[in-house]
Order: structure tokens, then sequence, then C-alpha cells
């Protein structure tokens, strides 16, 4: 069963109530662009009868009127030959004629009032369903919006984060590697420049260790003389 079961349900439809409370909004907006469109289909074909019919009375109507006048025209000649009788009958089939037309003319209001109506509410409907695929197409926009956001943020919170701090491990581990084998190696092989360094902070050692030899000898020497005496 669609969502509307008339034209005229689906031309007071309010879009937006339907929409809040539909589970999928973007299914609701195809089911109910489906429904408009095969309305619509209905009643342009409703619309194209109707139109017949109105070019059919409106044929109808012409024939009655000139055969109509043409009674009015042959009873006209029986007045002039004197024959009153044929005149009278000329003039009754006229009015039947005239009543005829009344009739068709009052069914040709009728016709014209219907497809008055059905073009209102045609162009109604199209103005809805316009608006029906242009939210379905915004929808459609949104939501594709919506999944590359949904996508950048997977891969910007999760798997290229998790990516670089592994790198960045790994470059510090050899860092550190490369590191421990500098200490290594210059622990064997110092370089010209540590060499000098060991040699001056030796020779200030060994000044140090001479002065600290010569004040203990004289202390020794001053304390000798003391006792000699």
């Amino acid at each position: 069963m669609g969502i509307f079961s008339r034209i005229a349900d689906i031309v007071s439809a309010n879009l937006n109530s339907l929409l809040d409370k539909a589970e999928d909004p973007q299914k609701m907006v195809r089911l109910i662009i489906q429904e408009m469109e095969e309305g619509l289909v209905q009643e342009r074909s409703n619309l194209a009868r109707y139109l017949l019919e109105q070019k059919e009375l409106e044929r109808q109507l012409k024939r009655y009127a000139d055969q109509a006048q043409e009674w009015q025209d042959k009873a006209q000649l029986a007045l002039i030959k004197g024959r009153e009788d044929l005149a009278r009958a000329a003039l009754l089939e006229k009015a039947k004629l005239t009543d005829a037309q009344q009739a068709l003319q009052e069914e040709l209001a009728r016709v014209a009032d219907g497809i008055g109506k059905l073009s209102q509410e045609i162009q109604q409907l199209e103005a809805k369903l316009a608006d029906a695929r242009a939210r379905q197409q915004a929808m459609t926009l949104r939501c594709a919006a919506a999944d590359s956001r949904l996508q950048i943020q997977a891969r910007s919170g999760g798997e290229v984060p998790r990516q670089m701090g592994d790198k960045f491990e790994q470059m510090e581990r050899k860092i550190s590697e490369l590191e421990a084998k500098a200490d290594i190696y210059g622990q064997g092989n110092p370089s010209l420049a540590q060499q000098f360094a060991e040699l001056a902070v030796d020779d200030a050692i060994e000044q140090e260790l001479a002065s600290l030899k010569a004040r203990m000898a004289g202390t020794q020497v001053t304390g000798g003389e003391s006792k000699h005496e």
C-alpha cells in the first residue's frame, strides 16, 4: 500500500512531518517520490481524458447549434411558403436541440471545472515532487559528506597515528643502537682529541701528586727537627 491513497492526500501531506516521524528519512523520501510519480502519471491520464471529453462536448455543441440553425431556417421557409404547420414542427425540433445544447453546456461546465481543479492539483503535486527530489539530493550529498568525514576521522584517529608512532619508535631504537655502538667504539679506540685530553689530565694529576708528596715530605722534616731539638 502506498503512503498516499489519493492525489488530494499527496497535495495536502506535510513532508516535514512525514520525514520527522520516519525511522529512515531517505527511504521515506524515495517512497514519497515513487508515490508522487505514480500519482502524477494517473492524474495526467485523467486530465487527458477530461480534455478529450471537453473537445468532444464542444464538437457536439457545435453540431447541435448548426442543426438548430437549420431548423430555424426551415421554419422561416415554411412560413414564407404558407406552411405554418411545418414551421411549428421545425421550431419544435429546434427546441429539442436547444434543450440538448443546454444539457451539454452544463456538462461542459462540470468538465471545465474538473479540468481546472485537476490542473491545479497536478501543479501542486509537481511542486511537491520537485521539493521531495531536492530533499533527496540534499540528503544524498549530506550522507556522502558524513561518510567522508567518518572515513577521514577513522584514518586520522586510528591507523595512521599508530603507523606513524611505530615508525618513530623504530627510528628511536635505531638511533639508540647507533649511539651505543659509538660509545663502545669510542671506548676501544679513543680519538686524537680524547688522547690529548687524557694526557693533560694525567699531567695535572702527576703535578698534584708531586706537590702532595713535597708537602708531606716537608711536614715530616719539620717534625723531625723539632724532636731533635
